[in-house]
């Protein structure tokens, strides 16, 4: 039987958008870079183009993608192996937005397998622990031509006034389907659900530290690339429904997102315990004791690796627990 195990950060250095303080304030950590806006936790994913970096690295000293490959039923779970095989489809983001992110989408699926052989797509969803401002989703159909005209012109606020504006609180979450044109605005920090893969197509990068005409087409070309994003209008009624209150309870993102990933969200007054299954747990707020044979007590901005074999989890205390969980096998 394996243990849940505390995870440190993180965080890939020298990043294209500036953020970081957040991270390490929510955690408690000493200062980082100024470029050091994401922690990949309980990571199985590389960043593009990389062989190892973004790969979580256990206390032991090994990596958690070998761990899951060498014992995949004991990590995840006999059900889910026989769905899905060695793969966790999860990967977990705090992010701190140090400055509005450039407006861009990723691939679903079918597009990601078809024309990079990947094994998904990339689906995310973010639970906002600070305020802010996201822009989600097209106001009017746009015509291909359109779109890349856009890319060659890289006019910022042609390309904001394009997309639904929405103002964020500590406690929402959005969902963003693969496809769909979004950036997070400045000052926002939030956990993010997403596939396993970092895949992004850029239609903005004027004013930050990339190459967009190099990396911003997956090495496919804009006009292969852009076939990727979704170009007709979401109403108002309908980014209403993917950015929404979290609530509290076993699944607390839209609906639509449970075929990716799932967000259980629990306050922990007293004690409680939660399903088996692998898991991340992020501590949003409060101190909690993690019981097992070697207990733990966890604060604001601890991260938890949970094995499937780790069995149920009891926890005592006060706070606002997130356990982010893979699709139901």
């Amino acid at each position: 039987m394996l243990d849940a195990i505390v995870l440190g950060s993180n965080c890939p250095p020298d990043r294209f958008y500036l953020g970081g303080k957040r991270i390490t304030d929510f955690r408690g950590d000493p200062s980082a870079s100024a470029r050091e806006p994401e922690d990949w936790v309980a990571s199985t994913t590389t960043l593009a183009g990389e062989e190892s970096l973004g790969l979580t690295t256990l206390p032991s000293g090994g990596t958690l993608l070998d761990a899951i490959n060498d014992d995949p039923i004991a990590w995840l779970g006999r059900a889910h192996v026989d769905r899905f095989g060695a793969d966790t489809r999860l990967l977990v983001k705090l992010l701190d937005a140090g400055q509005r992110l450039p407006v861009h989408a990723h691939p679903d699926g079918a597009f990601a397998h078809h024309h990079l052989g990947r094994a998904h797509g990339k689906a995310e969803a973010w639970f906002i622990l600070s305020p802010g401002r996201v822009h989600v989703g097209l106001r009017r159909d746009v015509s291909e031509q359109e779109l890349a005209s856009w890319v060659a012109d890289q006019d910022t606020e042609l390309l904001l006034d394009l997309l639904h504006g929405i103002d964020v609180q500590r406690g929402d979450v959005v969902y963003v389907p693969p496809g769909v044109l979004h950036a997070i605005g400045s000052g926002i920090l939030l956990v993010e659900l997403q596939e396993p893969e970092d895949l992004s197509i850029l239609v903005e990068w004027t004013g930050f530290a990339l190459d967009g005409e190099r990396d911003g087409h997956l090495g496919l070309g804009f006009d292969t690339a852009l076939q990727g994003i979704e170009r007709r209008a979401r109403t108002a009624e309908e980014i209403a429904a993917l950015v929404i209150p979290a609530g509290f309870g076993p699944s607390v993102l839209p609906p639509v997102a449970d075929e990716y990933f799932r967000l259980e969200r629990r306050t922990v007054d007293g004690e409680i315990t939660a399903e088996p299954g692998f898991a991340v747990l992020v501590i949003a707020d409060g101190t909690v004791q993690l019981a097992g044979e070697n207990p733990r007590q966890l604060v604001t901005g601890n991260t938890v690796v949970v094995p499937h074999s780790a069995g149920p989890l009891v926890l005592s205390g006060r706070a606002d627990l997130l356990i982010c969980r893979p699709p139901a096998a």
